[in-house]
C-alpha cells in the first residue's frame, strides 16, 4: 500500500506540500467507513488510498504541534505518514470508532519515536515513564515558572513533576539537562572571529602522540628495557630471581613466600633485595646518561 505523497521529495517546501494535499478530497463519514470496510473485508487498495489522502492534514497538524523539538517539518511529516498507513492497516470499523481518533494515536507514536532517535545520539526515552518524562517536562516547567521570576527548576518544582509524572527526581533533573543542551555534529562550524569559521572538531585538542612523538616514545621504550635487561645480567642468580619475583612481576612475591623458597630469613631476602636494586639502579644511571635519558 503506497501513495505518492508520503514519499516527499526534498526540495518541496511545507506550502507546497500542503498545497497539493488540499487536493485530495476529504470523506463524509458514511464514505470513510464504507471505504474502511472495503479495506478491512476486501483489501481494496483504491479505499485505503482515499482514507489515507484524505487524513494527509491530518498529519500536518499533529507535526506542528510537535515543532518546538528543533527537527525539520517536513521529516516529521514524513514519520507521520508512515504512521498514517500503519493506522489504516489495524483500523477495524466495525467498533465503531471515528478513524481520524485511531488514527491521531499512530501519527503521534511514528512522530515521537524518531523526536527521540533524532534528539541525541546517547538514547534518550528508553521507558514509557521517561518517554512522558521528555514529552510533558516543557509543558509541566513552563506552567511551573510562568507566574515567577525565576528561570530554573527549584528542588520543591524537580519533587513536584517527580510525583506528577511518577520518576525519580533524578529522572527529571537529567531530562531537564538533556531538554536544555542539544549534541552538536563535530562538523558543525562554528564562529571563531568576526572573519572566519571553524568545524567544532578543529577546536578539540587531541590526546594522541603525533607519529613522530609516538616513534621516539617506542624507542626510548625499547633503549630502557633493553639496558634493565643488562642490568640484570649483573647480578647473581638468587638475586637476580628475587628482585625479578619482587619487583617485576605481575604479582609480586611477598618476603615471607621467598623466604619460604631460598630457606632463609625475611630479613636476609629483604637485604638481598634491596642490594640488588641499588646495582639495578647504578647500572642503569650509568647506561641512561650515555643516551640521555632519564633511569
Amino acid at each position: 500500500m503506497e501513495v505518492d505523497m508520503l514519499c516527499v521529495d526534498s526540495g518541496t517546501s511545507l506550502v507546497q506540500y500542503i498545497a497539493k494535499i488540499q487536493k485530495f478530497p476529504i470523506l463524509s463519514y458514511e464514505e470513510e467507513i464504507q471505504c474502511a470496510k472495503n479495506w478491512y473485508d476486501h483489501h481494496d487498495i483504491s479505499s485505503a488510498h482515499k482514507i489515507i489522502t484524505s487524513h494527509l492534514n491530518l498529519v500536518v497538524k499533529v507535526a506542528i504541534q510537535l515543532r518546538n523539538y528543533g527537527l525539520p517539518l517536513m521529516d516529521l511529516i514524513m514519520e507521520g505518514n508512515v504512521g498514517l498507513m500503519q493506522a489504516v492497516k489495524k483500523f477495524n470499523p466495525n467498533l465503531g470508532f471515528r478513524f481520524s481518533t485511531y488514527a491521531v494515536w499512530w501519527i503521534k507514536a511514528s512522530m515521537k519515536d524518531f523526536i527521540l532517535k533524532s534528539w541525541s545520539y546517547v538514547k534518550i526515552g528508553t521507558t514509557q515513564a521517561q518517554r512522558k518524562l521528555f514529552f510533558s517536562l516543557r509543558k509541566i516547567k513552563k506552567r511551573i515558572l510562568q507566574h515567577s521570576d525565576r528561570e530554573v527548576l527549584s528542588n520543591e518544582d524537580v519533587k513536584a513533576i517527580s510525583n506528577e509524572l511518577s520518576v525519580s527526581e533524578e529522572d527529571v533533573i537529567q531530562m531537564n539537562q538533556r531538554l536544555s543542551y542539544r549534541d552538536l555534529s563535530l562538523n558543525e562550524c562554528i564562529r571563531i572571529n568576526n572573519e572566519s569559521t571553524k568545524e567544532l572538531q578543529g577546536t578539540i585538542s587531541s590526546t594522541v602522540e603525533d607519529q613522530e612523538t609516538a616513534y621516539k616514545s617506542q624507542e626510548e621504550r625499547e633503549l630502557k628495557e633493553a639496558i634493565l635487561k643488562k642490568a640484570l645480567i649483573h647480578l647473581n642468580e638468587r638475586a637476580r630471581d628475587i628482585f625479578t619475583s619482587k619487583y617485576l612481576s605481575d604479582r609480586p612475591k611477598t618476603l615471607d613466600e621467598l623466604s619460604k623458597q631460598y630457606g632463609v630469613s625475611r630479613e636476609r631476602i629483604r637485604q638481598i633485595a634491596e642490594q640488588s636494586m641499588e646495582k639495578v639502579k647504578q647500572y642503569i644511571q650509568s647506561e641512561a646518561s650515555k643516551f640521555r635519558l632519564y633511569a
